[in-house]
């Protein structure tokens, strides 16, 4: 079976929210989201802390402090995408999926293998796209091979009472009939696909 290359689906979803958030309004950013009670504005800070903690993450740096979330500024759009742009360049380094990266966000000690690690961007950011495509009432797509990795990925997140607990990422999966599409991974990893109904 051939490696996936993290590296180049992660660019791919992390490119594809750009391209979203790029078309934001700053009366956009007090929509809701597909994310509990989260703002746009609230989802973006979200967003960018996770950039740069993986980023961080990506030099072998454990800094609890880089997850946190930061105030976005003036311009919430241009910020999001110094990030995202910031993330990109982290994971485009030689041998960064060779590398360990430490991820205190995980819990103390905890550590992953850079391919694993980036594969957890991954899924964020292709969920994360579709979250922000739903706040703003347009739709997102990807192409067979991205979201068959996707779909791979979803199902290695632990289901079962982990995903009730409070600050969990995902919640309880939800039964959707096209499992292999795009909505049918965001409702293995508890969104709603038909929300905001």
């Amino acid at each position: 079976m051939p490696t996936i290359d993290y590296v180049a689906l992660d660019a791919e979803a992390v490119r594809t929210s750009i391209e979203l958030v790029g078309t934001a309004t700053l009366d956009d950013l007090s929509k809701p989201t597909p994310c509990r009670a989260w703002t746009l504005y609230g989802l973006l800070e979200h967003m960018a802390a996770q950039h740069y903690g993986f980023a961080a993450a990506s030099r072998g740096e454990d800094d609890p402090t880089v997850w946190k979330a930061r105030d976005l500024g003036d311009d919430p759009v241009k910020a999001y995408i110094a990030s995202a742009e910031h993330v990109l360049d982290a994971f485009a380094q030689p041998g960064v999926a060779e590398r360990t990266f430490p991820m205190s966000e995980f819990g103390p000690d905890a550590a992953f293998s850079g391919a694993q690690a980036i594969s957890f961007h991954f899924i964020d950011y292709v969920v994360h796209s579709w979250d922000v495509a739903k706040s703003l009432g347009t739709t997102v797509s990807f192409g067979p091979d991205l979201l068959a990795a996707a779909h791979s990925v979803a199902h290695v997140v632990p289901t079962g009472d982990v995903r009730l607990m409070p600050g969990a990422p995902f919640a309880p999966d939800l039964a959707w009939d096209d499992a292999e599409s795009l909505d049918g991974v965001v409702a293995y990893l508890g969104r709603n696909p038909a929300w905001p109904s």
